[in-house]
């Protein structure tokens, strides 16, 4: 049976032909492009640091022993997954091992069911290790995916949809659950736009000025303007000319001033408080909002006509429960860049804690995932992810444990459909036809998923 073109790499080396030959046609029905190896030299010849599979070494050899394969095997790659196979006798020797650094060992004899889930989790480390390796080289390049890190197909349309807009001057209005990185989205549409090396990036949040402070604050004042003004004061739109305006949480705006940011955007010039003399913008709007704008608009609360001065090109963040196969991925870089940084070693995800993050349903997305992986570093017990989970703040122990209760697979997988038929019918208005274009799924099939998870196409089409 021939392996897949992706199928990970397994190197295994024992001296015994029949083993040899018997593991490595089991790990090739298995999925894996196994190789059989009677000495130790062919393999680790084929160990380049990026290698992106796993080394399984028997412990008792002549001439090189497994101990000395797992030495030359770490030199080479200190990330490397080793798993050793020991005999009865030889399980104090594993341990040591594993301590000098290999994976895991498994003692003879064994189901070969069981070296394939040993290899399957290592598998699966090998495969973040590499892809943190990738995006800390690309961090070091300061490209896109080093900013939004994900490998899903939502994180990576949106980098597709944010370059394309970050090469135009529009207007742009970014939608995103609260912690989901929106101000992390505009700062590259900055960044990799023409104004990125010539103007400021200036963040404001509209829900944390005073409502007494918010004009002078946004259009600046000169002396004597109001008591306690002794000198002149450039605003935040003023400053940001040349540059870009991120105006975070809009809907908090007053009602009283969104009427003067409107002429000012209109205008492309303002005044200072006790001025008349207009002073002239060049600047890129973005503004953030974790609401509807046109709800807010029809009840009253946010003025129309501002709406759709803002919106003439729109951004929307997936949240993270919606991109989960990029959950431990994140999890794992945030926890590599907070162990250098507190002078911590990395503490290794086991299934249980990855089966944790899986399963909660992240409220407060990215923020919180990564004061997760913060904490984790930082923890002295042992309790794992899961334990510092059930110990969050927010909706107390028997929330806590719901969030991280497992799930079977096939309610994962449904809860993973829906919300990628749902991101479609958002981003295409509830037309079925861009829908089907999109998922690439034929129409019977569309129909009978939305009608399984009780998804109607009325409630995404546009408004009037």
């Amino acid at each position: 049976m021939k392996p897949a073109a992706d199928a990970t790499p397994v190197l295994f080396i024992d001296d015994e032909p029949a083993m040899r030959v018997s593991v490595t046609q089991w790990l090739q029905l298995a999925g894996f492009a196994a190789q059989g190896f009677e000495t130790p030299q062919p393999a680790l010849e084929l160990l380049a640091p990026d290698f992106p599979g796993v080394l399984v070494s028997d412990l008792r050899m002549p001439r090189m022993d497994g101990m000395a394969v797992l030495e030359r095997a770490l030199e080479r790659d200190a990330d490397l997954p080793v798993i050793l196979v020991t005999g009865h006798g030889d399980v104090a020797l594993a341990v040591e091992a594993m301590r000098r650094g290999a994976y895991d060992f498994i003692e003879k004899p064994f189901e070969p069911d069981h070296l394939v889930a040993v290899l399957r989790r290592a598998a699966e480390k090998r495969r973040l290790v590499l892809e943190n390796r990738g995006l800390r080289r690309r961090a070091a390049g300061g490209g896109i995916e080093a900013r939004l890190i994900g490998t899903s197909p939502a994180i990576a349309e949106l980098r597709r949809e944010l370059l394309d807009l970050a090469a135009t001057s529009a207007s742009v209005l970014i939608h995103g659950e609260t912690g989901s990185g929106k101000e992390l989205v505009a700062r590259c549409l900055h960044d990799f736009g023409p104004r990125g090396e010539k103007g400021a990036f200036v963040a404001v949040n509209c829900g944390a000025i005073p409502d007494s402070m918010a004009e002078s604050e946004l259009f600046g004042h000169e002396p004597g303007a109001f008591t306690g003004a002794t000198q002149r004061r450039a605003g935040k739109l003023e400053h940001s000319s040349g540059g870009t305006l991120f105006l975070d949480e809009i809907e908090s705006m007053p009602l009283s001033l969104q009427v003067k940011m409107l002429r000012a955007l209109q205008e492309r010039s303002i005044e200072r408080l006790g001025s008349n003399k207009p002073v002239a913008l060049d600047l890129r709007l973005v503004a953030a909002t974790k609401t509807d704008l046109l709800d807010l608009s029809e009840e009253g609360r946010f003025r129309a006509d501002l709406y759709y001065r803002l919106n003439v090109a729109e951004l929307h963040i997936p949240p993270l429960r919606a991109r989960a196969e990029d959950i431990p991925l994140l999890f794992d870089y945030f926890a590599a860049g907070f162990a250098t940084s507190h002078g911590r070693e990395p503490r290794p995800l086991d299934p249980a804690d990855t089966d944790a993050l899986l399963a909660h349903d992240w409220p407060g997305n990215v923020r919180e995932l990564r004061n997760l992986a913060e904490r984790h570093v930082l923890s002295v017990g042992r309790s794992g992810v899961a334990g510092l989970l059930r110990r969050r703040p927010v909706g107390g122990e028997a929330a806590a444990a719901v969030a991280v209760a497992p799930r079977a697979l096939s309610d994962q997988v449904d809860a993973f459909e829906k919300r990628v038929i749902e991101q479609a019918l958002d981003r295409c208005k509830g037309d079925i036809k861009a829908v089907i274009d999109l998922l690439d799924v034929p129409r019977r099939t569309l129909n009978e998923k939305m009608a399984r998870h009780g998804l109607d196409r009325t409630r995404y089409l546009p408004r009037g």
